[in-house]
């Protein structure tokens, strides 16, 4: 998080305009061409930085500072400080047409190195060429005593990973030698300090000693980035810069290209046979250069394992260790991928490192290259990755859950590497719980990673019991946030601790009666058992308006939105058929269809303006009784059984949720439109859940009668209760929906709002009035019933006592809506066929086809019913 001052610069900056970015480039070019290199000046370029640097979008400057700063950075008499400044401008303004530096205006390996970035940032291939050979034969014709080339190898690995074939093989083989040597033989001996010429001073006193451990003691062995010392020499920067770029130059420079070649070579080296031990006594001045770069890292890498077990004397010498040592396993990782016959000369020190990494808690992130490296090479060395494995899904996430850093890295472990898990995707699997709690610690920066990570995660085993767990993902925080608080002194607690506010939660945490909602909330792997958390929501309630827990009540729809997509998919499938009483099939209908007096038919309750064919939309979040595209089909696992479990667990779920500020709407939001999906991908489970869902229509009233839930849950019903789809469906059960949702109706119309009953949107009455004449025309004794419901229903929305209640647009919608369901009654055949509609019509979609003649049809059926009602019959 940037800090106030830090947030008031940047937005500073990016409300500088082009007027008066203009002037205070003028002002720059003033002090640039005067050869001013005072503070102003340097104040000036950091200035020009922050500016343009602080938006997305590239800033343009003036042609004759952008010319000056390219000229200050190529001159010899410019400081550094203000060269690295006119770099890094010249940087943020890449691509630029403007610029005309090229590699030859350098006089140093320093300048050599800006101008070269500068280059590499126009992202022009030929360029990247041109400086990848201009660098590679600097490096090529000085002595690593010379003048510094620190500063080129940068741009070599840059070059490398924008180009790998940028380079010519010769260079890539001369460099690729120059880098063994630097990692190997550079000297042991601390650089010498400079003289001060004071009287006292002796040549003795000057004489530089030798490099050390972390623990203090003298180095036996070679340098590496884990020696320490007071000064260093060159080589031993270069020696760190080599080790620096190694995996990236294994992996995308030379080495890889040259593959072919080294075979050749080590063929006539090693002769016909040679065994994996044998080849690792090969003389190696005799080796290739890829070969003996190779040679060389994995000396520098088995050295920096040995050093890695030393004690440090102090904390950033040991998060220096810690660093080293993931970087060196991931380069062995390498060397091993693209030589096996290294794989047995590292195994040894792996495994002795994994013993030792699994007992030291600290060592946490270092596990994840550990682990990488058996899942590649286990097969290979015999080894089994599953200890390690295990691990890591079952103690890391519990122990070290607050670790922003290291939760990202892990959940990018496990998302990249998937295909190697075999065996162990199952342990993954039932490990999402202890996933879960990175999640619901830093949900701001891993919400995207989840959402790529869940499909994998998802099986029929577990959706029911991870559904659960999203959805208590808040509490998850609160309980997290309790539990660490738990462990450290009153003292030491934040002060935005809601704890600290309320110290009745840390004592129900040590609650014997609600330990074991705790432990099921806090569990590690998946139990198979669900339980309801209503008591531990009251217990954390203090802890709701903590701003962790705000972020990630914030991301959970984000969250089901993608679990849903993983357990089905978005496709409308064929309808099936169904065998009628009579043997012939009956084909699966939709629902409802628009009609409306003299214009294109609009469904009132979503206000569009759209005409029919062009609905896009379907289902009770669009209020459009017209049917759509938005359907699911079943994926690798979800099946009916698993599709009636997920809708049971929405009903269940709707009324029992943290009580977090709007956690609840936004969750019912994404639940209601998720419950028609389920039940399009297994209609028999309204005919299944019917004790269920009469009891969820039956408990609702009041304040909970407006709720997105509703809406979804209504008109399912009415689309899915239907013989059509389920032969056990039956006329008793369609009257006793009836009966629930004309009281539920009669409820919501007749209640006036108030403080705790919000008034009730024209969604929800419109949905039940459609919902109630789709029930009355398969059960045709309640046509009565429904016409004299809906009359009433037009007449109370034409009232003007009801007016100011509800508003005119939210009547009208209501008074259209029974007009057209009256309409349709009058003819029980059309009405069945509108709002139940065969297969020729349904699936071809013709009535939303503004081409065909069924809307122009429909309207003008609704016209002769309107004009000529005493001509037909009913």
């Amino acid at each position: 998080m940037l800090a106030a001052g830090t947030e008031s610069l940047l937005r500073q900056a990016r409300e500088v305009g082009a007027v008066e970015l203009g002037r205070f480039c003028a002002r720059i070019s003033a002090l640039l061409q005067a050869e001013d290199w005072g503070p102003d000046t340097l104040d000036a370029l950091r200035r020009l930085f922050l500016i343009v640097a602080a938006t997305k979008y590239s800033r343009r400057l003036e042609p004759t500072c952008v010319a000056l700063l390219q000229t200050t950075l190529c001159s010899p008499r410019c400081p550094e400080r203000l060269q690295l400044l006119c770099a890094a401008v010249l940087r943020e303004m890449a691509p630029s047409n403007s610029l005309s530096l090229s590699c030859d205006h350098a006089q140093s390996s320093r300048q050599l190195g800006l101008v070269a970035s500068v280059l590499l940032a126009q992202g022009d291939p030929q360029q990247v060429r041109t400086v990848g050979q201009c660098v590679v034969k600097v490096l090529e014709s000085r002595q690593s005593e010379g003048p510094s080339l620190t500063h080129l190898l940068p741009v070599v690995s840059k070059v490398a990973s924008l180009a790998p074939d940028a380079l010519p093989e010769e260079q890539t083989k001369a460099l690729s030698k120059r880098l063994g040597d630097w990692l190997r033989y550079a000297s042991v001996q601390q650089g010498a300090a400079h003289a001060s010429g004071g009287f006292f001073s002796t040549p003795r006193a000057r004489q530089p000693g030798p490099v050390t451990e972390m623990d203090g003691s003298v180095a036996t062995d070679f340098f590496t980035v884990l020696s320490t010392g007071q000064r260093f020499t060159e080589d031993q920067r270069l020696n760190v810069q080599a080790f620096s770029m190694l995996r990236a130059w294994l992996l995308q420079g030379g080495p890889e290209r040259l593959g072919a070649t080294d075979a050749d070579d080590r063929s006539e080296l090693e002769g016909s046979t040679v065994s994996v031990l044998s080849a690792a006594s090969t003389a190696s001045h005799l080796l290739p250069p890829a070969e003996w770069l190779r040679e060389k890292a994995l000396e520098y890498c088995q050295r920096l394992l040995e050093q890695s077990g030393r004690r440090a004397l102090r904390k950033a010498d040991s998060d220096l260790q810690k660093a080293c040592l993931v970087e060196a396993v991931l380069v062995l990782d390498v060397l091993c991928r693209q030589d096996p016959s290294f794989l047995y000369r590292a195994l040894p020190s792996l495994r002795a490192l994994r013993t030792r990494l699994c007992g030291d808690p600290a060592c946490a992130r270092v596990l994840l290259p550990v682990a990488q490296f058996f899942l590649h090479h286990g097969e290979a060395a015999a080894v089994d990755a599953d200890a390690v494995c295990q691990h890591l899904f079952t103690r890391i996430p519990s122990e070290h859950f607050h670790s922003p850093m290291l939760g990202f890295e892990f959940v990018q472990f496990c998302r990249d590497h998937l295909l190697l898990f075999g065996s162990n995707l199952d342990l993954l699997r039932t490990s999402f719980p202890n996933l879960f709690k990175f999640l619901a610690w830093s949900s701001p920066a891993l919400t995207s990673e989840f959402v790529a990570l869940l499909p994998a995660l998802v099986d029929a085993g577990t959706a029911v019991e991870m559904l659960h767990l999203l959805l208590d993902l808040p509490s998850l925080t609160a309980a997290l946030e309790l539990q660490l608080r738990s462990l450290q002194a009153a003292s030491e607690r934040p002060l935005w601790d809601a704890s600290v506010r309320a110290p009745g939660c840390l004592e129900a945490l040590r609650d014997p009666q609600a330990q074991g909602l705790f432990q099921h909330l806090l569990r590690a792997k998946a139990s198979g058992t669900v339980e309801r958390l209503t008591p531990l929501h009251q217990l954390l309630q203090p802890l709701a308006s903590c701003a962790r827990v705000l972020q990630c009540a914030q991301a959970v729809p984000t969250l089901l939105r993608a679990f849903f997509a993983a357990v089905t998919q978005v496709s409308p499938p064929p309808r099936a058929s169904v065998p009628t009483a009579e043997g012939q099939p009956e084909l699966r209908g939709q629902s409802a269809a628009h009609s409306s007096r003299g214009r294109a038919p609009v469904p009132p309750e979503c206000g569009c303006e759209q005409p029919p064919g062009q609905h896009t939309q379907r289902g009770p979040a669009h209020g459009c009784l017209w049917p759509g595209t938005q359907a699911v089909s079943p994926s690798q696992f979800a099946d009916g059984a698993l599709a009636s479990q997920l809708a049971l667990l929405l009903l269940e779920r709707s009324d029992s949720l943290f009580p977090v500020e709007g956690y609840e709407a936004d969750v019912h939001r994404v639940l209601s439109s998720q419950f028609p999906g389920l039940c399009r991908l297994h209609p028999p489970l309204v005919v299944e859940r019917a004790k269920e869902l009469l009891e969820f229509v039956g408990s609702l009233g009041g304040p909970r009668s407006t709720g997105h839930m509703l809406t979804s849950v209504v008109w399912a019903i009415g689309e899915y209760l239907s013989v059509s789809w389920d032969r056990r469906c039956t006329a008793e059960q369609i009257n006793r929906f009836f009966e629930a949702l004309e009281a539920l109706l009669f409820e919501v119309t007749q209640s006036r709002p108030s403080a705790t009953l919000p008034k009730c949107p024209p969604q929800v009455i419109t949905v039940l009035m459609t919902t109630l004449t789709k029930l009355a025309s398969r059960s045709q004794d309640l046509i009565p019933r429904v016409s004299l419901l809906l009359s009433k229903m037009r007449t109370l929305a034409q009232s003007p006592a009801v007016g100011p209640v509800h508003g005119e647009d939210d009547l009208g919608a209501v008074r259209t809506r029974a007009t057209e369901l009256l309409n349709l009654l009058k003819m029980p055949s059309v009405a069945q066929f509108v709002l139940t509609p065969s297969m020729e019509v349904s699936q071809p979609r013709y009535h939303r086809d503004c081409n065909t003649a069924l809307p122009l049809a429909l309207d003008m059926v609704s016209r002769l019913l309107e004009r000529e009602a005493g001509l037909l019959p009913g």
